[in-house]
């Protein structure tokens, strides 16, 4: 009985420190690319951002990390989650600034705010 109650709150509280190549690696993908998403290939958010990028903005490279399918997948996701405050897929930055989700760029899209920090 004891278990059920103490694992959630152990998990909760316990520090994890983050592999220095996982936060490289997030770290560069964030950098080094105008447009990166961090994505997950069985969640329907995802492929509705990307499919944003690709109908809409055709022309602007993106790179997108699918973290169901890298080893080091759910370690990012912490990392991210760490560095953002945002738990979920996509996470998506453009030109190193945190957009946020799917939600947060259909808005910025809407808006027109997305064109302009794309810059097309």
């Amino acid at each position: 009985m004891f278990s059920r109650i103490l694992t959630p709150a152990y998990r909760l509280f316990k520090t994890s420190a983050t592999q220095p190549s996982t936060m490289k690696l997030v770290e560069s993908a964030i950098s080094e690319n105008s447009v990166t998403i961090f994505s997950k290939t069985t969640c329907p958010f995802c492929s509705a951002t990307k499919s944003l990028f690709s109908d809409k903005f055709p022309k602007v490279p993106v790179k997108v990390l699918e973290l169901d399918l890298l080893e080091d997948g759910s370690a990012i996701q912490s990392y991210l989650a760490q560095k953002t405050g945002q738990n979920t897929v996509p996470n998506v930055f453009i030109n190193s600034r945190h957009i946020g989700g799917n939600d947060s760029t259909q808005a910025a899209y809407q808006s027109g705010r997305l064109s302009s920090m794309l810059k097309v």
